[in-house]
């Protein structure tokens, strides 16, 4: 029996839909898959190096910083000399008039 051309064109669409819509079902699974095997591979080698790793030393307690030195007071400017009071001048001398 002959099945018309639009029926078969019909039929091959939808086929080919299906094939479509598999592939892409798949594609995601296989991304997901991968996705899953890195995230895996990564917590593995994390496992790994942490055991390998060299223990980790405990800080050391900080220590106190000693007291800063105080520094030496600034020394006071000597007293400056005070000025010698000033001396009232000697009276003159009274000039003697000389007789001829």
């Amino acid at each position: 029996m002959a099945i018309s051309k639009a029926k078969r064109s019909e039929a091959a669409k939808k086929a080919a839909k299906t094939r479509k819509r598999n592939a892409a079902k798949k594609a995601a699974e296989a991304l997901k898959a991968a996705a899953s095997r890195k995230r895996k591979a990564a917590a593995t080698r994390r496992k790994n190096a942490a055991k390998k790793a060299a223990p980790k030393r405990k800080a050391a307690p900080k220590r106190k910083a000693a007291p800063k030195r105080k520094a030496a007071p600034k020394r006071k400017a000597a007293p400056k000399r005070k000025a010698a009071p000033k001396r009232k001048a000697a009276p003159k001398k009274k000039t003697v008039k000389r007789k001829r």
